[in-house]
């Protein structure tokens, strides 16, 4: 509790703190201005960067979710029915997220937990995990039950795809 009070106490000196001339380096485009007046320049060093991989995979969080973001998609999309204790989820999920981004936004992949969605489990069919559906405008248009290779996860993209 003291360690909170005083992180506080120390956070809000900082920021009401005006800085001394020449204490800063010279604002440059790059430079972010706060409301406490001081100026603060990004870290090259420490620039965080996204990769494609999560821009073309998502969890389904409940059945609207789904609804909206794989049967009203109108770019084709994978789905894998998956489940935390399940070891062969744990190989063929990066397998194929990896497989996805390299399509370069042509397919997508939603992620459904088995566990927490039992009811798109059972809509869909899946008796065993991992169950992979390829889903072209609302309608399933393939599907493989188990662990595939690269080469045989790229001829299940390509197909989708078309």
């Amino acid at each position: 509790m003291a360690q909170r009070l005083l992180l506080r106490r120390f956070l809000a000196s900082v920021v009401s703190r005006k800085p001394s001339r020449g204490w800063w380096p010279p604002p440059t485009s790059r430079a972010l201005q706060t409301p406490g007046g001081l100026t603060v320049t990004p870290n090259p060093a420490r620039t965080i960067y996204t990769t494609r991989i999560s821009l073309t995979t998502f969890n389904i969080q409940d059945g609207p979710d789904f609804q909206d973001r794989v049967v009203n998609s109108e770019t084709p999309v994978v789905v894998d029915f998956h489940a935390q204790w399940c070891g062969p989820c744990k190989i063929l999920g990066p397998r194929l997220e990896k497989m996805v981004a390299k399509q370069h936004g042509k397919v997508v992949m939603a992620k459904v937990d088995i566990d927490d969605h039992t009811d798109l489990a059972i809509e869909y069919e899946v008796s065993a995990v991992p169950t992979v559906l390829a889903m072209k405008n609302g309608d399933v248009v393939d599907k493989f039950v188990g662990i595939k290779d690269e080469d045989q996860l790229e001829a299940f993209l390509k197909k989708l795809i078309g």
